[in-house]
């Protein structure tokens, strides 16, 4: 008797009808290039997740439902992405899905949500192809993206050298193997060049290596005022050390490839300081929103946010307020909820959707590395 009431009770209990749950995909570069963007994204991710099931969920269609992450690792390869995302959205069945964040990572992931009709948000891609159906130049239906493009940030920056660093001469060192750097190089140049400014030296590496003293003796030999570093962080402070190593003074600028904190642990010389760059996000806002994030994340993680995880905060903020809107979860239903967010008050500021646009119109930081700290310098505005 004790074991068919034990046996009746477990199969009442699993008869029940199991609680609903909103199902987000993250594909994220936890291993790979980049594993720092992707344990940013991660991160940041779950943060909002607990706060938002803390509080008891999110609203859809009357009843409160909790999130739930399906999180997978896409290597930072863009095979890996679009495999990843075709499983998230055909095998795990999530209502949308974050990221990727690297440009090459997000842009075959993206051409795989678009089809399969799946919300895509990227926080960190700038490449426009991301959100744009190359084939007919006009946007995607169902990609966005919660940063600033390229053709947005590299203008500003150049514009930042010539004015503000008072630089009438430019070299440009670059991976020529990975899509955005290429990129970010060619709009660089062609900003800096339009604004009055000469580029003196266009040099190029490609993915891996680690000697970059030949390009960096051409660029000496030109005399630049400034020297634009396109590259992502685990680059970086190798590039800088050469230069420097070198003989070379010429002060160097980035964007916001730069952004993680793990940059500034890899630059153990310090032969970065002093070096600006353009971003995001700062963790210096006053702002009472911005510092209890920064707050929070300090808290669970015991290191500051960066920009990618601070926009994947917003990300998640964006594709809630999607869900919210659509009542109910359908894919179809919150796709077409997130076309009519306009605006959105965000961590990393304001965001403006401007009419059948997927990219927002957002302002540009600039930051310094100063003393082992990224330091605020200015906002401007595209």
């Amino acid at each position: 008797m004790v074991f068919l009431a034990t046996s009746l009770a477990f199969l009442l209990g699993s008869c029940q009808p199991q609680k609903p749950t909103i199902k987000i995909g993250i594909n994220a570069e936890l291993t790979g290039e980049v594993p720092a963007v992707g344990a940013s994204c991660r991160n940041a991710a779950q943060l909002f997740v607990n706060e938002v099931n803390q509080a008891g969920g999110i609203d859809v269609g009357g009843t409160k439902m909790p999130l739930t992450l399906i999180i997978r690792d896409n290597g930072a390869k863009a095979d890996q992405c679009a495999a990843v995302s075709q499983r998230l959205i055909s095998q795990d069945g999530v209502i949308a899905m974050v990221g990727p964040n690297a440009s090459s990572c997000a842009i075959p992931a993206a051409e795989i949500a678009e089809s399969l009709n799946c919300l895509m948000i990227s926080p960190w891609s700038t490449n426009p192809k991301t959100t744009i159906d190359t084939s007919t130049g006009h946007f995607k239906k169902n990609v966005f993206r919660a940063c600033f493009t390229e053709t947005v940030e590299e203008p500003i920056l150049a514009k930042f050298a010539l004015n503000n660093l008072h630089a009438s001469k430019a070299a440009i060192l670059y991976d020529m193997s990975s899509e955005t750097p290429n990129s970010d190089a060619k709009l660089f140049s062609t900003a800096f060049t339009n604004l009055g400014g000469k580029i003196v030296a266009m040099e190029t590496y490609t993915t891996g290596d680690r000697d970059f003293s030949a390009q960096l003796t051409n660029i000496k030999k030109t005399s630049p005022d400034i020297i634009f570093l396109p590259a992502y962080y685990n680059d970086v402070p190798l590039i800088a050390e050469q230069a420097r190593r070198l003989g070379i003074k010429t002060p160097l600028i980035g964007n916001n490839a730069w952004s993680t904190p793990e940059m500034i642990k890899l630059d153990t010389g310090h032969y970065l300081n002093g070096s600006y760059f353009s971003n995001h996000f700062s963790t210096g806002s006053d702002l009472p929103n911005v510092q209890q994030f920064v707050k929070s994340y300090q808290k669970k993680y015991e290191q500051p946010p960066d920009d990618i995880a601070a926009l994947t905060y917003d990300t998640m903020g964006l594709l809630t307020e999607a869900i919210i809107k659509a009542g109910k979860l359908d894919r179809k239903a919150v796709s077409d909820s997130m076309t009519k967010i306009k605006k959105f008050q965000g961590i990393t500021g304001n965001f403006n959707y401007r009419s059948g646009s997927r990219d927002p119109m957002k302002s540009v930081i600039i930051l310094q590395l100063k003393d082992g700290a990224f330091v605020y310098v200015m906002t401007l505005q595209p």
